[in-house]
């Protein structure tokens, strides 16, 4: 194993090492702490529960009390494994193979967090305290349901008189190589379930039965044949994709009395959470009363329709000083300027959005949540100089 490792290398392997598989702490919020509290930070370990989900553990740290006070926001727990025997070297170990360190969270998103620490220990030492504050809101539930984490941790951290002025969230925002995109906005992210009723019956009596997949066609032809809208000026188009149809059926020739289907719905912000719901129910009510697949009956399908979990909303974030600040830092580094991007899913900055100035900056993500997930050990050198450049501008 190579010992002669860079800063954010040799912090990044300490954390691979402690086992945070979600929503398990596995010792990685510990150690964090133990890096803070020896740079002079206040430190604060936060569990929060809530029904029917996990405990969880979050830290939040604090170095500074005036303004302007800039938040590094993100999670150290990760994914499971997979089959472990698939990976080269122990997931948990932090193998240097070919300059890449190899391990489950490298990029996803333990590698942001030891990029920004060890800038942060850099620019200490150059400046002995911050002109403003400097803080880590980290939690261990970013990967599972996202109920006890950062959510709760900001309204925690509110509670206590905190007030951030802008956040980056370290989470792996580069398509391909460091410096090619800053995420200054998601779309929104909406899940629903419907269930279409029928009548079970022999699939050779069919006039006897209400095949529900029949209605089910019918209504998921209405809802994805027309697209929801053109994309916009800082967005792709809205996407809705079906994840699930599912009927409970082993046998051949029994028709089923009920059919499900899921579904998860990307959306710009041409809709509102709310609009997005009354376009979705208009849709399936006319696939209900077209009838072209479920033909020959005098009424329509009658079907549930059920939302899962929380809307997530979109957000656009505009804070010239934040996204500047930034594409500067990077630029300077890098030699190019970063693209403005919104795509991808969804992360924790969709909370942090409400308190402050967001935006997401971290590693390459093409290897998080794969097998043999791995950072170039360069990556993390110039992440690091990226987000020490930031610093110095920023407090400047």
């Amino acid at each position: 194993m190579e010992n002669n490792l860079s800063r954010p290398a040799e912090l990044l392997r300490e954390l691979i090492q402690c086992r945070s598989i979600t929503p398990q702490e596995g010792g990685a919020l510990s150690c964090l702490e133990g890096h803070f509290q020896r740079l002079g930070f206040e430190t604060h370990r936060v569990i929060f529960s809530d029904e029917d989900t996990p405990d969880v553990d979050n830290l939040y740290a604090r170095l500074g009390t005036s303004a302007p006070h800039i938040c590094f926001a993100g999670h150290t727990d990760v994914v499971p494994v997979g089959i472990e025997a698939d990976w080269s070297s122990g997931p948990f170990e932090g193998v240097v193979e070919d300059g890449m360190m190899i391990g489950r969270g490298t990029v996803d998103m333990k590698g942001g967090i030891a990029c920004f620490l060890a800038s942060v220990e850099a620019y200490l030492n150059e400046n002995e305290t911050p002109t403003g504050s400097i803080s880590f809101l980290i939690t261990g539930d970013e990967e599972g349901p996202s109920i006890n984490g950062t959510d709760k941790l900001l309204k925690w951290a509110k509670e206590r008189g905190e007030v951030f002025d802008a956040c980056i969230v370290g989470e792996p925002s580069n398509p391909a190589v460091i410096g090619d995109a800053i995420k200054i906005g998601r779309r929104g992210s909406m899940s629903g379930r419907i269930t279409v009723k029928g009548v079970q019956g022999h699939s050779a009596y069919p006039h006897l039965a209400d095949n529900p997949v029949r209605g089910m066609m019918d209504m998921l032809d209405s809802l994805l044949a027309e697209p929801f809208d053109e994309g916009t000026d800082d967005f792709q188009p809205t996407n809705l994709e079906v994840t699930s149809v599912d009927v409970g059926n082993t046998a051949t020739n029994v028709i089923p009395g009920n059919a499900t289907a899921a579904f998860n719905v990307r959306f710009n912000d041409t809709w509102s959470g709310e609009s997005l719901r009354e376009e979705i129910i208009r849709r399936l009510e006319e696939g209900t009363s077209k009838g072209r697949i479920r033909r020959g009956k005098n009424t329509p399908a009658k079907f549930e329709m059920e939302w899962l979990g929380r809307i997530s909303p979109v957000f656009l974030t505009s804070d010239e000083t934040l996204v500047k600040t930034l594409s500067d830092a990077i630029e300077a580094e890098t030699g190019s300027r970063p693209e403005l991007s919104t795509g991808g899913g969804t992360s924790d900055a969709r909370f942090v959005k409400d308190y402050c100035p967001v935006v997401e900056f971290g590693l390459v993500g093409k290897t998080m949540h794969q097998v043999n997930e791995c950072v170039a050990l360069d990556d993390l050198d110039k992440l690091t100089a990226i987000y020490g450049r930031f610093l110095n501008s920023y407090f400047e």
